[in-house]
């Protein structure tokens, strides 16, 4: 899975917010998707059916969170980060966002609301790219995501002032070694 490829594969949407629920998900994607929850004791087959889910929903966001956490809580961080991306991509896109993270501005969206279930759907997205570029030793673009989310949620609602802390961590244990 690249952002290129699907960028080209996006399909749109009926409703955002419900989508982000699951909605709008033909019966055969979350068919695959149930089966790949049921078989995720045998990787590959669950892989399989996550693969075929996206095949058939391309993009939707319920086909992505299943990818992304798969490969999350396989520890295939590499491909996760990749699905991260692509999340990022297709959340900008519905929140009407500028395609690089780096270039979005706090009222570019309702990032404080909690009824705004895409920009906060966005920062979620933002948190796990922060989380896996750090985990993946990546500290620099790990921490300027970080930074990122509370230039756009200074209240914090996010939580990502745990992403400083995991950086702080990080730095430390580095300097230990």
């Amino acid at each position: 899975m690249t952002t290129e490829t699907a960028l080209i594969e996006r399909v749109p949407l009926q409703d955002d917010v419900e989508a982000l629920l699951g909605g709008g998900l033909p019966p055969e994607a979350q068919e695959h998707l149930d089966a790949a929850a049921l078989s995720y004791a045998h990787s590959e087959v669950a892989l399989d059916h996550l693969r075929s889910a996206e095949k058939i929903a391309p993009n939707h966001p319920a086909v992505l969170i299943g990818l992304y956490r798969f490969y999350f809580y396989k520890g295939r961080l590499e491909e996760c980060l990749e699905v991260a991306h692509v999340c990022l991509a297709e959340a900008a896109y519905h929140n009407n966002l500028p395609a690089d993270w780096h270039d979005v501005r706090r009222d570019d969206a309702a990032f404080g609301s909690y009824d705004d279930m895409m920009a906060r759907f966005y920062m979620f997205v933002l948190k796990g790219y922060a989380y896996l570029q750090m985990r993946l030793g990546n500290l620099e673009e790990g921490l300027a995501a970080a930074m990122k989310l509370l230039d756009l949620d200074p209240t914090d609602k996010i939580g990502a002032t745990l992403l400083l802390e995991v950086h702080q961590r990080m730095l430390e244990d580095e300097d230990a070694d």
